[in-house]
């Protein structure tokens, strides 16, 4: 019975779920001459995805041996509420206050479910936070001070979750079916065309000539296929396989590998152009062109990437760690003669967002498709695409995207609460007060905030997150949209790598053979940038780009400095192994220098020429010493 259910009935619910999405984004309805609301699919998605959840994951956690009576009656009833959503909604939308009963039954089934389903995919922290949000919805009225709010009964809230448009069916649903499994469509196509080992021997042509190269290696190719994998967990799964065995075998530690891994699939997610998708999130959301969220983004994705290159670098230098045997080395030529087709999708997309200005669904079904006709034509290391292995791609995706689309129906029920009962208003005006006192302690507990908002979620879902609830308090103390976006996203992503979830660096850790916590400490270590460069562009937006050139130029040449000063002192060495003082002059300079530039006067410059100076005076002694 189960394995009837694992090889029919999932992978034909995964196949519905990106088919639906695909139809979605190409506009295919519209094409054959079909009107539907877009809530009806997404009503149908969802159901096939609690469905799934219900087959496949356990009430508690261990394996399914059998399917449970209680689990097929859940994951039968969430298909056919989702067929019944599909079925009426156009109906229980257009008359809502007629048909308020019907729209509290469809809720009093759909959101329980949800809940369900998130506990078993996502862990019972989230779970405790809708139920927060669901307790304030009943009793918002008897909240005492600013966040007293409108609360509503038990009826009319359930009725509206199931099925109002800002609530369950909203645009994270939205955001997530039309966008985001899009480009885990193209994950899962370059996966199976060899795209991820062509991103891996290119990455090693590039970097493997180098002093540690095999850690270079890892850093680039994760920053490549992370960008596109919208996820930090199946980046380290994906690429780690290869590049950690690579690292180990170089002379890189157990632990120095995994965290290598972590702290480079992590940041792939903030890479532009793609972001893990969440660029597009940002985009929708900010209402800012696509253009403009990319350009804000790649200086500090840059100055991410060049910190963790140093620190790869004075690890292979501190260990001796050599370049990788020139005869393990494909050729660069060779790699882009034989995988040269791989960069035709990625100009399609760029082409189209930048040039033609097409949705980036659309943009997306371009490229995917490109992608696709391409590897039926090439091959790569003897793979090549077949009809078979489409199949396994569209249901691969739905599989795959099923976590985030409860995680999705989750951010709806929380902003359908948070809309109808005004809570926005009160929890901004709170935090704005905190704020009022003091903007760098609230900007601090809107990271903390966001590291537990953010732990074990894909980019996409932690964005929304993040996004909705810790972004306005910012916005309201003046604070630039597309800055505190960035900042909550940053910290958000950084709960991949922080104790004592640390997903990515405990898959990593894992696949390295090493002690998990540790591995996710040496990841909070390399990655240490982006856990400072969000406060300097918050206070310096010239590192989103916003500003004048001459702002942008100074902001980013001071941070390029600050950034390695503070890496080899936290590293603690430069020539040779450096003294608790020597280190101190190292960081107290790339501290002078990372201050970020609030305004452009005669002392800024000192502080900045002081920073200088201490970098100079570590680089003297270091030589003398040497």
């Amino acid at each position: 019975m189960v394995n009837f259910f694992n090889h029919k009935v999932i992978p034909t619910l995964g196949l519905i779920i990106t088919l639906i999405a695909v139809a979605l984004a190409s506009e295919l309805f519209f094409y054959i001459g079909i009107t539907i609301f877009t809530q009806q699919a997404l009503g149908l998605v969802l159901g096939c995805s609690l469905a799934i959840v219900f087959i496949s994951t356990p009430i508690k956690g261990k394996q399914k041996i059998s399917l449970p009576l209680y689990d097929l009656i859940c994951a039968v009833l969430g298909l056919l509420v989702g067929i019944y959503i599909s079925y009426r909604y156009p109906v229980v939308s257009a008359e809502f206050y007629e048909r308020r009963e019907e729209a509290f039954w469809i809720g009093i089934i759909v959101v329980p479910l949800v809940i369900e389903a998130l506990r078993r995919t996502a862990g019972l922290g989230l779970v405790l936070i809708v139920l927060v949000f669901l307790l304030y919805g009943f009793f918002a009225d008897l909240v005492p001070g600013q966040l007293n709010g409108r609360s509503q009964s038990f009826f009319k809230l359930i009725a509206y979750l199931g099925t109002d448009l800002n609530a369950l069916f909203g645009l994270p649903l939205i955001i997530i079916t039309t966008i985001v499994l899009l480009f885990i469509l193209f994950g899962q196509v370059l996966l199976k065309s060899g795209g991820s080992d062509w991103f891996t021997d290119l990455a090693m042509s590039l970097t493997g000539r180098s002093r540690g190269g095999s850690a270079k290696i890892s850093i680039v190719a994760s920053a490549m296929f992370g960008s596109i994998s919208g996820s930090a967990v199946s980046n380290v799964a994906s690429t780690g396989v290869l590049t950690i065995p690579l690292m180990r075998k170089g002379g890189y530690t157990a632990p120095s590998a995994g965290a290598f891994e972590a702290v480079a699939s992590t940041g792939g997610q903030i890479m532009p152009p793609i972001m893990g998708a969440a660029a597009f999130l940002m985009a929708e959301r900010l209402e800012l062109s696509y253009n403009e969220v990319i350009l804000a983004a790649l200086v500090p994705a840059l100055l991410f990437y060049y910190a963790i290159f140093i620190q790869a670098d004075i690890e292979a230098i501190k260990r001796k760690i050599p370049a990788i045997p020139k005869e393990e080395i494909r050729p660069f030529i060779s790699v882009i003669r034989e995988g040269w087709y791989f960069f035709i999708p990625f100009i399609i997309l760029i082409f189209s967002l930048f040039e033609l200005n097409k949705r980036p669904e659309t943009a997306a079904i371009w490229a995917i498709a490109s992608s696709i006709i391409l590897s039926f034509i090439f091959s790569y290391k003897g793979k090549k695409l077949n009809f078979q292995k489409v199949l396994e791609c569209l249901i691969n995706t739905g599989r795959a995207g099923v976590d985030i689309l409860i995680i999705g129906a989750m951010a709806g029920l929380i902003i359908g609460v948070v809309e109808v009962t005004g809570l926005s208003f009160g929890l901004t005006f709170v935090l704005v007060q905190l704020g009022g006192q003091n903007v760098l302690l609230l900007l601090i507990v809107t990271a903390l905030v966001s590291i537990v908002l953010g732990m074990g979620m894909p980019t996409t879902a932690i964005y929304l997150i993040v996004a909705t609830l810790a972004a306005p308090p910012l916005v309201e103390l003046g604070i630039e949209k597309i800055a505190a976006d960035m900042f909550v996203l940053y910290f958000g992503l950084m709960s991949m790598i922080t104790p004592p979830v640390a997903i990515a660096a405990f898959t990593a850790a894992n696949l390295a053979k090493a002690k998990p916590m540790h591995t996710a400490l040496l990841a909070c270590k390399y990655g240490w940038p982006a856990f400072i460069l969000p406060f300097i562009f918050v206070f310096s937006p010239a590192l989103l780009l916003q500003g004048t050139t001459y702002e942008i130029l100074l902001s980013t040449i001071s941070t390029l400095f600050g950034v390695w000063a503070c890496s080899v002192g936290i590293n603690g060495f430069f020539r040779k192994n450096l003294n608790l003082f020597h280190k101190s002059i190292f960081v107290f300079a790339g501290v002078l220098l990372l201050m970020p530039f609030t305004d452009y006067s005669f002392n800024t410059f000192i502080i900045k020429f002081a920073g200088i100076l201490l970098s100079i005076t570590g680089i003297v002694i270091s030589y003398i010493k040497k």
